[in-house]
């Protein structure tokens, strides 16, 4: 008797298509230097075309930032990319070094340690590694020795700044200072018009006007700020009431960063030495007035602490 034989053919599973990758890259420098912005600008090229020339990769995004390592707030395109992450756009990041990513050891691993989570990896150059694949104190390590690489380089800025200060080479930020602009010698020079402004708020103080009724005046008047806006902030008037440099001195080292990791500025209560420099630059205030304008205010502050009644002359316009 013949056996039946019944055959099942064999079930062939279709082969499922492979996902391309979605491929990101950021790119950070930290200053806005004509040099670092064509470095920035080079990195964004190599790694857009880099990831295009990959078979089965999509460019995911190119996110870029020139700002410090540390402070996370200011560095837009590292949000977008970690939002987009989060948002599932992103499988794997390319950035030079663990150093470009982010130079706070702990925020670092942090958000290596949560892209993990979400089964994102990060290809640093320097390194050759994958977070995806590398252990986690390897990764560790990596971050110590960037925030360690960032903290020598901050003491190195801080020491040649000093240095600076200590033979008289005064540092500036003229872009927004009411009165003057940086002439070709790189030394500061005065704009007639808003040395104009400034006596103007120097002679309304004296006449007995503060800073509210100042600024009253200023806008009533459609008198522009340094950045060309229409409304004036007391503490503007109040500050410049006190900056030195309208009588051509420069005071160095006002303040300083205890901590390089938060980047917060601390009034300078003589931590740290002050450097003053007299005759730095043309004055747009003499010193009689300048001074007198310090008295007033000195005692205004002893009466505002001792709790009395301020009382103003009428403004002369």
């Amino acid at each position: 008797m013949s056996k039946r034989i019944d055959i099942q053919p064999a079930t062939v599973k279709k082969r499922l298509v492979e996902q391309p990758l979605r491929v990101a890259a950021y790119c950070r420098v930290s200053t806005d230097s004509e040099e670092q912005v064509g470095s920035l600008e080079n990195q964004i090229e190599i790694y857009t075309n880099y990831i295009h020339k990959q078979i089965n990769w999509t460019l995911a995004g190119i996110y870029s930032d020139n700002a410090s390592g540390i402070r996370i707030k200011k560095r837009t395109g590292y949000q977008q990319m970690m939002r987009d992450c989060k948002h599932g756009k992103i499988d794997l990041v390319l950035a030079k070094s663990i150093s470009r990513f982010g130079r706070d050891t702990l925020t670092t691993i942090k958000d290596i340690r949560r892209l993990k989570k979400m089964n994102v990896g990060v290809y640093f150059e320097v390194g050759g590694f994958n977070t995806l694949t590398t252990s986690d104190s390897i990764i560790d390590q990596y971050a110590t020795l960037a925030q360690a690489e960032s903290q020598s380089h901050s003491e190195d800025v801080k020491f040649g700044m000093r240095r600076r200060m200590e033979s008289g080479k005064t540092l500036l930020n003229h872009t927004q200072f009411l009165g003057y602009t940086k002439g070709e010698d790189g030394e500061l020079q005065i704009i007639p018009e808003e040395a104009k402004i400034v006596r103007k708020i120097f002679d309304l103080y004296l006449q007995g006007n503060g800073v509210r009724k100042i600024k009253r005046y200023l806008e009533d008047y459609r008198i522009k700020t340094v950045t060309g806006k229409a409304e004036w902030s007391t503490s503007t008037i109040d500050r410049m009431l006190s900056n030195e440099k309208y009588i051509g001195q420069v005071l160095m080292q006002k303040t300083y960063t205890p901590d390089f990791l938060t980047g917060k500025q601390k009034k300078n209560a003589g931590q740290l030495a002050k450097y003053l420099v007299e005759d730095a630059h043309e004055p747009i205030i003499d010193k009689e007035t300048f001074e007198k304008v310090q008295r007033m205010k000195g005692q205004i502050k002893k009466q505002e602490r001792r709790g009395e009644v301020k009382v103003t002359h009428a403004m002369t316009l």
